[in-house]
């Protein structure tokens, strides 16, 4: 019997050991890149502040933002989050790194609190423990994930007609939320911008998915350089992610970032399992338990987002105008017809004194 057969052998102990370190890890990456994406929404507001004070705003449709250094700071910081993400995948299984995205809202929220002054109402703070509630229940009684081996074994996948009928069904839901429903709604309805970064986030995770197999393959000595396949996922996941940046650049400019933060989490997990199962046939054996669990989670992020959205508080300086809304507490004067009439709530700053002189706004 060869004796140093079983010394090479790593024991059952060993392996456990060896699990635990590599969940050890991917938890402690998937932690890091909740702070670096929560921390990253506030540094991007604060560049698209700095931005929209010297030019046309992101949630106008401008883009001077690309020329304020604190928005690539934040840019920079979100891709750093994104990269610890991944690498998290590869240590950790997804059923644990998956449902620790949700400290990233907990951290925007925070940072957003004491950064950028913008307070979340009580039932605010609801909404968003039923999104991270929710969102955790999905990920947590979600199919196993089946990963493909090769660029062309997606594209199979890709082309049978379940997942074509899914990006048609996405695309047209984009093209009119983009076209449609943006110019209209998109300054007072948050679900517009998140909703197109949403959907064709959930095309994106796909395209990348596909984008990695082909890069671990080439490394491994497998060159997939020369099938078109991996440049139609390559530039499906460029345009994608570029129509992503713009939108979240105008729902972050626009709204409130401790609300952008949990609402587009939670629509994104959604539509990413979602577009996973029908690509990869991972919902086939499911048990109705684990179905009626993730039932229970769509419903408990419906209520969630509902309440952030009924709360959410916008940026008073992103839409101020002659029928904005007046804050509860001034000293206003009003003339018309000859008359003067004056209420005092309390005592103010002389910057706090506002006077109405068009009487034609009053019957």
């Amino acid at each position: 019997m060869d004796v140093t057969s079983f010394a090479d052998d790593p024991s059952p102990a060993d392996d456990v050991a060896a699990r635990y370190a590599d969940n050890a890890k991917g938890l402690i990456l998937a932690v890091l890149s909740s702070a670096f994406i929560g921390a990253s929404f506030i540094v991007k507001k604060k560049g698209l502040r700095r931005a929209g004070n010297t030019g046309s705003r992101a949630g106008s449709g401008g883009y001077r933002y690309l020329l304020e250094p604190l928005w690539w700071v934040g840019m920079v910081t979100m891709l750093v989050g994104e990269i610890a993400n991944f690498v998290a995948y590869i240590f950790a299984p997804a059923i644990l790194v998956t449902p620790l995205g949700a400290l990233s809202i907990i951290v925007s929220a925070v940072l957003a609190h004491f950064i950028l002054k913008e307070r979340l109402q009580r039932m605010g703070v609801l909404g968003c423990v039923l999104c991270i509630v929710g969102s955790t229940v999905i990920v947590l009684h979600a199919p196993e994930e089946r990963n493909p081996s090769s660029v062309q074994q997606i594209w199979y996948l890709a082309t049978q007609p379940a997942f074509l009928l899914y990006t048609a069904s996405a695309t047209a839901v984009s093209v009119v939320l983009m076209f449609h429903c943006s110019p209209r709604y998109g300054q007072t309805n948050i679900m517009v911008y998140l909703g197109i970064c949403s959907v064709v986030g959930s095309l994106t995770v796909m395209s990348i998915k596909a984008v990695g197999i082909a890069i671990t393959l080439t490394m491994e000595g497998i060159n997939q350089a020369g099938y078109f396949q991996t440049w139609v996922f390559a530039m499906v996941a460029v345009t994608c992610i570029i129509i992503q940046l713009n939108y979240l650049n105008k729902a972050l400019d626009t709204f409130n970032a401790a609300v952008v933060s949990p609402v587009y989490y939670a629509m994104f997990t959604i539509l990413t399992i979602f577009a996973s199962a029908i690509l990869f046939k991972d919902w086939s054996g499911q048990s109705a338990s684990s179905i009626s669990s993730e039932i229970c989670g769509f419903i408990t992020v419906l209520s969630g987002t509902v309440v952030l959205h009924s709360t959410k508080e916008r940026d008073l300086s992103s839409n101020s105008d002659l029928y904005t809304p007046l804050p509860p507490k001034m000293f206003w004067h009003v003339q018309g017809n000859g008359e003067t009439g004056k209420h005092k709530n309390e005592e103010l700053l002389p910057a706090d004194f506002i006077t109405l002189v068009r009487h034609d706004y009053f019957t």
